[in-house]
């Protein structure tokens, strides 16, 4: 659904600072949540699966997306040929740089994630879920812009996209801090044990 909407870049203003980013961007910090309490409680193999699961879901979303291009409008459609094609035309572009930023991004969360546990026996979980998101987030957002942008744009603002959504994306790790810990609570009152550090 952050592909769907990716296309759309918006202006957010939050008081003490306005960001320029990629609509897709809004959501786009809860996959790293998930991918953080996945790697907590299931480890790194099983996580890995999961975001290569995500990949192929990418896949799969852009051969809807061209599918439904494929086909002329009729006269009467609500969505007209030109309509569908300035909404979504910039889409397989867009999936595709989210497709390739997606999968190593998750996949350096995953392995920083399991390296800051590691160093940590397990414990400061409020470390981990950062310090991991921090450098997997610049991964991304350089991936994404970079391949959308780079060739269409001048690096200024190629630049600008990148600090603007890194730095969103940072705010966003932080204040999702204490929903990691409430996930972490419920996962072990339903009976669920953090997976060992070198799982």
């Amino acid at each position: 659904m952050c592909n769907l909407i990716a296309s759309k870049f918006i202006t957010l203003d939050l008081g003490v600072t306005t960001f320029e980013i990629s609509a897709g961007v809004l959501p786009y910090p809860i996959t790293f949540l998930i991918t953080d309490l996945l790697s907590e409680f299931y480890g790194k193999r099983i996580t890995q699966r999961v975001v290569l699961s995500g990949f192929v879901a990418l896949i799969f979303t852009m051969g809807v997306l061209y599918m439904g291009g494929a086909f002329p409008a009729l006269d009467n459609s609500p969505v007209s040929d030109a309509a569908y094609t300035q909404v979504f035309g910039n889409s397989p572009r867009v999936i595709m740089a989210s497709m390739v930023a997606y999968l190593l991004a998750q996949l350096v969360d995953v392995r920083l994630y399991h390296f800051w546990k590691r160093l940590t026996n397990g414990r400061m979980l409020w470390l981990r879920n950062n310090f991991s998101t921090v450098l997997s987030q610049l991964v991304d957002t350089t991936l994404v812009v970079g391949i959308l942008f780079i060739g269409d744009a001048s690096w200024t603002f190629i630049g600008g996209l990148i600090i603007h959504g890194w730095l969103f994306k940072v705010i966003a790790a932080a204040l999702d801090t204490p929903l990691m810990y409430a996930g972490v609570a419920v996962f072990r009152k339903i009976g669920i044990e953090p997976a060992p550090a070198d799982a």
